[in-house]
């Protein structure tokens, strides 16, 4: 597969485009005023604590407290600080000691307390009016491994299905791994030897180590440490052997890459390229227009079908449709070919627009079990190669697929988008005809409680255009029921909801 990575770099917003077979698939805004927060981790203080949720609020120095589930918290345990440090001086008082482990038999009440100081990593941005979700699970990831100093286990990621290679890959980990710490083998680490291991979690051993020694010394609210930005970041975890050049119109940016390749890849710089032409890099990549129709809620399909997504605050909706496409042959054959044209793109979908939580997709309904099976595993392959977790359920019924998809971050709509200020985030305002009679049974009510003679009507432009014309006869009926004058006056500064009935 062919893959590349396009890095437009301007002031105040970096986006970062990534490419399969020169199709959009996954995109990154990064801007200065929302950077993300996912992988840092702060000393915090423990505001509140609530028992019915099983939960507690963390001040670390955010606009909002993060929210703590019992379930991410960790009981004391001195021996972080001697396993890290090496030091059997290590965690010797409270102040120090403020890593906590859950147990099963243990309620939130019992772990923590308010005022309490605790060391937390954000794993879920603030999302609308939520803030942030942390845990006291502390992951530091690496190119080939995440050190995780509260857990004591070597995993391997799913996407790495070869039982050999898994095999291999924990043997050569294993006397790696110091006791009483987790390490999780990364995607990107299949093939590596021992050499890339060592250094890996060497590194991220010593990563560790200052974050203690910062926690020491620093103050509860406070960070103590900050992921690398998003463009180290993408490089970190994107760029491996099958992805033919990263490309940036930044100058600066070229060479902070250069310089984090040459340092972490020695080899593969020279796959860095800057982008010199006058045409916009995302243009010329026909990445902006993507973007556009990522924005859009219908999404045609090449065969002539079509999806329609909705992002709702409880969930996503997914409908495929027919549209344009009739088939060739049978109707269920039509049916099962514009089904797994969907999965393919709902699944790219999800990605690029980073659409997370529950997901509903109403596939059109087919006959044959077995061409549902075809539909479930075309759409489950292709969820494959999404680095969020996904989880899927079997085809209903009514056709219905219900799955999760890890969301932690907000979506590519709500980071580039805003509410309407003419539907309010609804998506629909009532219609002329509707503001009309509104507009009608307005007048009466005036009319029969005033002696004036004239009624001043003003409406937005569209509203009055239809009052003077399609509503003009009621109007006139009006003037001769009340003897009175109504006078229509169309103002451009009007919501197409609002207008005013008063008397002169």
């Amino acid at each position: 597969m062919n893959r590349k990575i396009i890095i437009n770099a301007e002031a105040g917003e970096t986006r970062i485009g990534i490419m399969e077979n020169d199709i959009l698939v996954e995109l990154y805004v990064a801007r200065r005023e929302n950077m993300t927060l996912v992988g840092n981790v702060y000393k915090g203080r423990v505001t509140r604590v609530l028992p019915g949720m099983q939960a507690a609020f963390v001040n670390v120095g955010l606009e909002r407290d993060v929210f703590l589930y019992v379930s991410d918290v960790y009981d004391t345990m001195d021996e972080y600080e001697r396993l890290m440090m090496g030091s059997a001086e290590a965690g010797a008082t409270d102040e120090q000691c403020f890593h906590v482990k859950a147990k099963s038999d243990q309620s939130i009440e019992q772990l923590l307390v308010p005022g309490q100081t605790i060391a937390v990593q954000i794993t879920k941005d603030p999302i609308g009016a939520k803030g942030a979700r942390a845990s006291s699970f502390i992951s530091l990831a690496g190119r080939f491994s995440v050190l995780q100093p509260s857990m004591d286990h070597v995993a391997i990621s799913r996407r790495i299905e070869d039982v050999e290679e898994r095999k291999r890959l924990k043997e050569i980990v294993g006397p790696l791994r110091r006791s009483g710490v987790g390490i999780i083998i990364r995607t990107l680490a299949a093939g590596k030897g021992e050499e890339e291991f060592r250094s890996d979690i060497e590194f991220l051993t010593k990563l560790w180590q200052q974050i203690l020694r910062k926690s020491d010394t620093a103050p509860a609210p406070s960070l103590i440490y900050k992921e690398p930005d998003p463009i180290l970041r993408t490089i970190r975890d994107f760029f491996t052997s099958d992805v033919e050049r990263v490309v940036t119109d930044s100058e600066e940016t070229y060479q902070k890459c250069v310089e984090y390749v040459d340092e972490l890849l020695p080899g593969m710089a020279h796959r860095i390229k800057l982008f010199v032409k006058d045409t916009p890099i995302f243009d010329e990549y026909g990445i902006e227009s993507e973007i556009q129709r990522a924005l859009r809620p219908k999404v045609w399909l090449r065969s002539g079908g079509f999806l329609v997504i909705d992002q709702t605050e409880a969930l996503v909706s997914i409908d495929v449709n027919t549209g344009k496409y009739v088939g060739k042959e049978s109707l269920e054959e039509t049916l099962l070919n514009i089904n797994l044209e969907a999965a393919k793109e709902l699944a790219r979908q999800l990605r690029l627009r980073d659409l997370g939580g529950i997901i509903i997709i109403d596939f059109i309904d087919m006959a044959s079990e077995k061409n549902k099976e075809r539909v479930l595993a075309a759409l489950s392959a292709e969820l494959k190669k999404d680095r969020s977790k996904t989880s899927i359920t079997e085809i209903s019924s009514l056709g219905l697929v219900e799955m999760t998809r890890k969301r932690v971050r907000e979506s590519l709509e709500r980071i580039l988008s805003e509410k309407c200020p003419l539907c309010r985030g609804t998506g629909r305002i009532k219609s002329r005809t509707t503001i009309c009679y509104e507009v009608q049974r307005e007048i009466r009510r005036v009319a029969e409680f005033s002696a004036q003679k004239e009624i001043l009507v003003r409406a937005h432009p569209s509203v009055a255009n239809m009052l003077q014309t399609k509503s003009k006869d009621i109007i006139i009926e009006f003037e001769k029921m009340f003897n009175k004058r109504v006078l229509i006056n169309a103002d451009p500064a009007l919501h197409p909801e609002r207008f005013d009935v008063v008397t002169v």
